[in-house]
């Protein structure tokens, strides 16, 4: 696994739980990493003044060190008359991000556009499906080739769409910047 890989895995977690309750045991054993690698990255963490141990000391900041690290994104956009009608029938794995995430979870963004991280490998068939009915270019879909598969098993369900969790919703929110920005300081708040 891709060493950077491992480091968006133990960010995400520690954002998830940032309280500082979790063991790096318990860090190393779910995101698939040694216990070395866990101690070792918390150590660079901790001098960054992000995290003291596994508590997280700057939300905002750990968030902002994450996009800093992370690849970055592949995406194709596409257009489909009904993007959530595609989603439900859909059997492939996807985990809705932006826009139509943080309406399904919050309410405070009109999704004027859905994206979806998908399987690298399912790109050609969410293609065609999409093609059957939309169309390619700018619009309302886009497709984001995910470069960590635990992102799919990372996900919940709401009314039948499968979104991604909070921490990689907030990431993604100020990744966006714009209105984005204004819905992630919100939901920031609340952590």
């Amino acid at each position: 696994m891709d060493r950077n890989v491992k480091n968006l895995r133990i960010i995400r977690m520690v954002l998830n739980k940032p309280d500082g309750t979790l063991s790096k045991y318990r860090i190393a054993k779910d995101t698939k990493t040694s216990i070395s690698w866990v101690v070792e990255f918390f150590g660079s963490l901790e001098k960054k003044k992000l995290v003291k141990k596994t508590k997280v000391l700057d939300f905002d900041k750990l968030v902002d060190y994450y996009i800093e690290i992370m690849p970055k994104l592949t995406y194709f956009d596409f257009y489909v008359k009904d993007p959530i009608a595609l989603l439900k029938q859909s059997k492939l794995d996807y985990a809705l991000t932006t826009y139509g995430a943080e309406n399904y979870t919050s309410h405070q963004l009109f999704p004027s556009r859905y994206d979806i991280y998908i399987k690298e490998a399912d790109f050609d068939t969410w293609k065609a499906m999409i093609l059957k009915d939309g169309l390619l270019g700018k619009g309302n879909l886009r497709l984001i080739l995910a470069n960590d598969p635990a992102l799919f098993k990372e996900t919940s369900i709401i009314n039948g769409i499968k979104i991604i969790t909070k921490p990689q919703l907030l990431i993604d929110l100020k990744r966006e910047g714009g209105v984005c920005l204004e819905a992630y300081q919100t939901l920031v708040k609340n952590v």
